[in-house]
């Protein structure tokens, strides 16, 4: 059930809600420890596995939403094999939310952007009593920017995307996009799905008690079949991933903003196309 807590300015009364969250995040390969093969294909063998950059912030997002106005964060992620890892559990744990919710599941490995959406959905749609869904802007790997909108559309829930500011205001969330002149100002009722951008906040750094607090916190693991979930169909179907071909840099230096130097640019420009 949603609570409230009942704020006074003045002689002014008014209320905000205490906040159930959902944050889904993604686990990504270290791209310092990605090599490139031969023939151009990635090698992720080396590959160490992290929590994605921009799923950071929507977790910062969540804990100052709660510190606000009082509530609780729970984290979602689905995956394969590599998402049952202790270290990682304790990653996204020990940044805020109270428990960690994961499905792990062979057939989640190279889903595409809806195969995931549908999942997260069964899976949200499983624990059930949320008040606002968490998304970064994009994956760290992908960056399709798609699965959250997906969800929202999913659930029949509003949806706001490029989001780079929340505030809590009864039961709605005054919410701000950032635009290339202007800054929009919208209202949302909730439930809803909000994809926040990377410059919504500067997520906090775990202490170690932080760390040490995250292994006694509830973790539930599911498997596919646990959800009310069609199977997954491989509609979208990747031959392969290759990195773009290495050219040496002609390293051809101008210097000056004279007319000479200009044409001489241009003439080397159209030379090389």
């Amino acid at each position: 059930m949603r609570g409230k807590l009942a704020y006074y300015l003045g002689h002014i009364e008014f209320e905000v809600i205490k906040l159930n969250i959902i944050v889904c995040y993604k686990i990504v390969p270290c791209e310092q420890d990605i090599t490139i093969r031969q023939d151009g294909t990635l090698s992720f063998d080396k590959a160490e596995w992290e929590i994605g950059q921009y799923d950071l912030m929507p977790v910062e997002a969540a804990m100052q939403l709660v510190e606000e106005v009082g509530g609780r964060v729970s984290a979602l992620s689905i995956g394969s094999k590599q998402l049952d890892n202790s270290k990682l559990k304790k990653g996204i744990l020990s940044r805020g939310p109270e428990e960690l919710f994961v499905v792990i599941d062979e057939t989640l490995e190279n889903i595409d952007t809806f195969q995931t959406a549908s999942t997260l959905a069964s899976a949200i749609g499983k624990i059930g009593d949320y008040d606002l869904i968490l998304f970064g802007e994009g994956s760290s790997d992908l960056y399709a920017q798609q699965v959250g909108p997906q969800v929202g559309e999913l659930l029949k829930l509003p949806t706001l995307n490029s989001i780079s500011k929340i505030t809590p205001l009864k039961d709605q969330l005054v919410v701000e996009r950032t635009l290339e002149n202007e800054v929009e100002v919208l209202e949302v009722n909730l439930p809803a799905v909000i994809c926040v951008t990377t410059d919504i906040n500067l997520p906090r750094i775990p202490t170690m008690k932080d760390i040490l607090a995250s292994g006694k916190k509830p973790v539930t693991q599911w498997k596919f079949n646990d959800l009310e979930c069609r199977a997954i169909t491989k509609a979208t179907e990747i031959t392969n991933t290759l990195a773009p071909p290495q050219a040496e840099r002609k390293q051809i230096i101008f210097e000056g903003d004279s007319e000479e130097v200009v044409s001489q640019f241009f003439d080397s420009f159209r030379k090389a196309l």
